[in-house]
């Protein structure tokens, strides 16, 4: 009997394995699509402020078509591909910074923004940075899961050497992201492999004095602006608009008609939107650029609370369900990508949601999946791609 049973089990697994709809992530693809129609629906109110000629919504849509196309080929393709050429992908995204870097100013490699941190190919704008961050979580996975594979026991030096590893693979990323004055993206790397060292089995007691010196450091960094500013400039070269940025945060009403201008509009206007909004369209508060890092403001102005509840819970199910999966798969280079995207993912909406309401400054960091862009969201799509690769391929350890 015992037998039969068995058998009955192994030809439905067999059924199952072969059937390629069951073996895709329904679920995060629901996500995904509810995302996109709530990010078109959005930026299609930003259009109606009166200050753009572009259609951002038709490129929206494209980008998310594109995304979409993106996520499903590599879905097909085995993570084992990923982790047997990660050094040549890595390879590969450091050039595109260093050559972006090194590169004369040109059409191809324009000034944008005080920032030349895209490659300009006619209207397409690529920014490398957004690729790098995908692929720097796969670097750091590799490293870790090989790492603990052939370590022999657990000690301090162990550790060590895992966190020197680690930074030999931050160097290069960051060194040229903060050369590009991109310091929202470098804070997000480090988001990224603080989250990694957690899961990483580095011991809290080399954890712990690490971050409380990291967290003193920060702390006595935002004394120094608000009392000492005159030594940070001396000894640090910090530039006063830099201090302004932090000011404005701060204070937003007595900026109100410089540096502290988006932030003022942006708490009046969630404040008016009070608990379900003005209605679509109806926002009336002006905001630059409202369709790209401040899109939550619109949500809030227009559907209040519950809307932007709503909102942050489907993030929260995103996060949720990459979590579970996760936790699920035994593939340990595999986790170690999800939860390295999952740190990315929450930094973003916290620090982005959170600059909007002036719990954390500005940093021009968008909401992923509802802001425009095309990198961002194409990184982003290309991250979901590799989840789903996880997922379809390692669908028989969910059985």
């Amino acid at each position: 009997m015992n037998r039969v049973k068995f058998l009955e089990v192994k030809d439905n697994y067999k059924r199952r394995s072969s059937n390629i709809f069951a073996r895709i992530d329904w679920i995060l693809v629901l996500i995904l699509i509810v995302l996109a129609v709530i990010s078109v629906v959005m930026i299609q109110s930003a259009m109606t402020s009166g200050q753009y000629n572009t259609d951002f919504v038709l490129r929206q849509i494209l980008f998310y078509v594109l995304g979409f196309i993106s996520l499903f080929v590599i879905t097909f393709i085995p993570i084992k591909f990923f982790k047997q050429y990660i050094w040549v992908i890595y390879g590969i995204g450091m050039l595109s910074l260093i050559v972006l870097y090194i590169a004369p100013v040109s059409p191809v490699t324009p000034i944008i923004n005080g920032a030349k941190s895209w490659y300009q190919f006619g209207f397409i704008s690529i920014q490398p940075s957004e690729f790098v961050k995908v692929i720097y979580i796969l670097a750091l996975g590799y490293v870790i899961s090989q790492h603990n594979k052939y370590k022999i026991r657990n000690d301090l030096n162990s550790d060590v050497k895992l966190l020197f590893k680690m930074a030999l693979v931050s160097i290069l990323p960051m060194i040229f992201i903060l050369l590009q004055n991109d310091l929202g993206t470098v804070l997000v790397l480090i988001a990224i492999l603080l989250g990694m060292i957690l899961v990483s089995g580095i011991s809290w007691w080399l954890i712990l004095p690490t971050l409380s010196v990291a967290g003193t450091t920060g702390l006595i960094l935002i004394l120094g602006i608000i009392f000492r500013p005159d030594l940070l400039q001396t000894y640090l070269g910090v530039r006063p608009y830099q201090f302004e940025r932090i000011y404005s945060w701060l204070q937003p009403d007595e900026y109100a008609s410089d540096s502290g201008f988006q932030l003022s509009n942006s708490l009046r206007a969630i404040g008016s939107g009070g608990i379900d909004g003005k209605g679509f369209t109806e926002g009336i508060i002006y905001i630059p650029e409202n369709h790209t890092d401040f899109i939550f403001t619109i949500i809030g102005e227009e559907f209040g609370f519950l809307g932007s509840t709503v909102v942050i819970v489907i993030l929260f199910m995103l996060m949720l369900h990459l979590l579970r999966i996760a936790v699920t798969i035994e593939d340990t280079f595999s986790s170690y990508f999800i939860i390295g995207y999952l740190s990315m993912l929450t930094f973003h909406i916290f620090q982005n949601i959170g600059m909007t309401i002036q719990l954390l400054p500005i940093t021009g960091l968008p909401l992923p999946f509802l802001s425009y862009g095309g990198s961002g969201l194409w990184a982003n799509m290309i991250a979901m791609g590799i989840v789903m690769s996880i997922y379809f391929h390692q669908y028989k350890r969910k059985t």
